[in-house]
């Protein structure tokens, strides 16, 4: 086990004009914190309310940059995971604080980016600066709302919702959540996609005190494992980073929360007092029991709390006088996390299959010092080493010759040599078996009995026996081979293959409007009718945004109609004469009923404008579904095209199934050489010019990834609604 270690505990103040500066002073060693409150005078002469506080910590952190934050509070933490040191960073604080802006920053911003984009770089930067390791980078993300455990990954399309809930499960290795689906990620760019998928799941609501405010407590894990790339090297070492952005706490007076939010408060509040009581409980040396299991909370963070981790935690506070009273219980909790001790030691682990590769290295040094005995003590030569290649091929010369019958049996020595003889004779069988079908393919004309297509062309063209029968037709395993016709024998012109060749191929190619056509109606047959549903569907759309912007344009006109009237109305009342009741302005029924129309005309405006906003990203999205199947159809045209009139038949004969060449053994004279597209140049160009420079090109990859997926999955769900209506 590894030494303990107390828990650190750091402090970042929210940025604000009204800080109050004579209620809130920092230490000189940037690590106290002193909160002064002002005597309440309404209580009397006599009055013993504590009025100071000295708060002790790791740090304290005010109009710190996300840099200096990460620096500080998470390097330390991450680098310690390739060491194989498990780690946990923490927010915790009243709601509105900054914890989700500190854990994962603003999304939108690179410069802008919290704790967790920054750990996940730093991983992957030190996987390139670890080149002896074998490295492995895994991720998950929980979130537990109202006492349920979510997995915020789970609407990717490989994972689909789990069927059965997930537990907290403990063991002795610690604990984890079953059901929880866990990635793994090769790149910095696929770790940023999981988790901005992740934060788009979120759950949050809008309140007087925060306007996006986190309602579940989220934790993002990231896994490591490390091999050695020593092959001889039998350890390898784990560790997990667990980043929790934990919900706010929050006084409901002040929220003032109803209906679904007051139920999320209350329930984000409980497991909030909880934790704080595990805290306490961990803090008192006589405590034997620790009360992890009160919620799924503190059941989840049981290793981060007391367990096997380095644990760092970051209190955010208001630095106002109006939030004075949260920041003294959030300080409070603070600096009973220092007195939490962990216990964080190395996770090694043994390869199973390394191991079985070093006990057969050292079986071989046995074998040879028995070789060595076996001679001193001057018995017979046993070779106890596996066989070379010369050995090998020595045997497979003797199953060829015992085959062809020159050779009467084979002289057996060693149970290794039995085992040989075997292998060889299934080798020299595949070898003849491939012969024998090559040598059929030279003679005839193999036909797949599941290729309809080659088999309706051979009999227009007149290639049956005369028990109509095709030529190759298959006996029932994959190719056969039947009785060929005396006109399509080795040695004899044949006719009717003369005329197949010409109606298959013809000597001048059709003009490629006409060959299109032809294309569009068998081979392409399935892309046109796409290409001409979506084409359907761009056009409709097309008419509906058409018929609403005219709709839109009558609204406008008839709305500033009715502004005439009213204004006209209005200067006829002041030549008349204000007319007041009580303070307030009299106006007659007819200009209180053009006010009453212009309301509605508003309203209808924005209704419609918004229809004519939605049909146009439907619009933009058909355009390119349009576009895409245009481009597909007019490739695969120009690909059969070429394919069919100016491809070399024995070419074409070995790319189809089954033939000679497959799509990637296509010889180097054949392809083609592509110059850089419009992405390449953009990539090229993304790298060069973006102002945070090429590090920042992954973070922002993922995130335009993220949204044009959740942008199309929202125009699909559209088009579905549409297509229900």
């Amino acid at each position: 086990m590894g030494t303990r270690k107390k828990v650190h505990a750091f402090v970042r103040v929210k940025p604000t004009d009204d800080f109050a500066h004579e209620m809130i002073k920092y230490g000189d060693d940037n690590k106290t914190i002193d909160i002064h409150l002002k005597k309440d005078t309404g209580r009397g002469v006599v009055n013993n309310q504590q009025t100071d506080w000295s708060f002790k910590l790791d740090g304290v952190l005010h109009d710190a940059s996300q840099d200096l934050v990460y620096e500080t509070v998470a390097k330390d933490v991450v680098s310690q995971a390739f060491n194989g040191y498990n780690g946990t960073i923490m927010c915790y604080g009243q709601t509105g604080a900054g914890k989700t802006y500190t854990m994962t920053g603003a999304t939108e911003n690179y410069k802008h980016r919290g704790i967790l984009p920054r750990a996940l770089q730093q991983v992957f930067k030190m996987i390139e600066e670890h080149p002896t390791q074998a490295i492995t980078v895994r991720v998950s993300y929980l979130e537990i709302y109202n006492e349920s455990l979510f997995d915020l990954l789970s609407t990717l399309p490989y994972v689909g919702p789990s069927v059965t809930p997930m537990t907290i499960v403990g063991n002795p290795q610690g604990v984890f959540i079953k059901g929880l689906s866990v990635h793994l990620t090769s790149q910095e760019e696929d770790a940023f996609s999981l988790l901005f998928e992740g934060e788009t799941n979120r759950i949050i609501a809008s309140h007087t005190m925060n306007k996006n405010s986190s309602r579940s407590h989220c934790i993002f894990t990231i896994y490591v494992e490390a091999h050695s790339r020593t092959l001889s090297d039998e350890k390898y070492i784990t560790s997990k980073i667990n980043l929790v952005d934990l919900a706010g706490s929050e006084r409901l007076g002040k929220s003032r929360y109803e209906g679904r939010v007051l139920k999320e408060a209350t329930y984000i509040n409980k497991s909030l007092s909880f934790l704080e009581q595990a805290i306490i409980a961990l803090g008192d040396q006589k405590r034997d029991h620790i009360p992890f299991r009160q919620c799924k909370l503190t059941h989840a963070l049981k290793d981060s709390l007391g367990g096997n981790c380095n644990t760092v935690l970051v209190t955010n506070i208001y630095g106002e006088a109006a939030q004075l009273e949260e920041t003294l219980s959030s300080l409070r909790f603070a600096s009973r996390m220092k007195l939490v001790t962990t216990e964080p030691a190395i996770n090694e682990k043994y390869d199973a299959e390394r191991m079985v590769k070093n006990l057969e290295k050292e079986l071989a040094l046995l074998k040879q010092e028995l070789a060595i005995h076996d001679s001193l003590a001057n018995r017979t030569l046993v070779n106890y080493d596996p066989m070379d290649e010369i050995q090998i091929a020595e045997i497979n010369s003797q199953v060829r010759r015992y085959l062809e019958g020159t050779l009467d049996e084979i002289d057996i020595i060693n149970l290794r040599q039995i085992q040989e003889v075997f292998n060889q004779f299934r080798v020299v069988l595949s070898q003849q078996e491939q012969e024998v079908e090559s040598t059929l393919r030279r003679k005839y004309t193999l036909i797949d009995k599941n290729d309809f297509a080659a088999i309706s062309a051979v009999q227009k063209a007149g290639l049956v026996d005369v028990d109509d029968h095709l030529v190759g037709e298959p006996d029932g395993q994959g190719f056969g081979f039947g009785v060929a016709p005396f006109s399509t024998r080795p040695g004899k012109k044949s006719k009717s293959k003369k005329m197949f060749k010409e109606q298959l191929r013809p000597s001048t190619p059709p003009a490629k409007p006409v060959a299109f056509e032809d294309f569009k109606n068998e081979r392409g047959s399935e892309i046109n009718r796409i290409f001409k549903e979506n084409k359907s569907i761009l056009n409709e759309r097309r008419k509906r945004a058409s018929e609403t912007t005219q709709r839109i344009n009558a609204i406008k006109q008839e709305i500033d109609m009715t502004k005439e009237a009213l204004n006209f109305h209005k200067s006829l009342r002041e030549k008349q004469g204000k007319y007041e009741n009580k303070g307030l302005m009299i106006i007659d029924e007819e200009e209180f009923l053009l006010i009453l129309k212009l309301k509605d005309l508003k309203k209808q405006y924005r209704t419609e404008y918004q229809d004519l906003q939605d049909l146009r990203a439907e619009i933009q999205y058909c355009q390119q579904l349009v576009d895409q199947c245009r481009h597909r159809l007019l490739t695969e045209f120009d690909i059969w095209y070429n394919e069919s009139f100016f491809v070399p038949e024995d070419l074409q004969a070995a790319l189809k199934p089954g033939g000679s060449i497959r799509p990637d053994m296509m010889p180097l004279s054949r392809i083609v050489s592509l110059g850089e597209d419009d992405q390449d140049r953009f990539s090229r160009l993304q790298q060069t010019m973006l102002p945070e420079g090429p590090d920042s090109v992954s973070f922002y990859n993922a995130k335009v990834k993220t949204e044009q997926k959740h942008n199309y999955l929202k125009t699909m769900m559209g088009l579905q609604q549409t297509h229900r209506k």
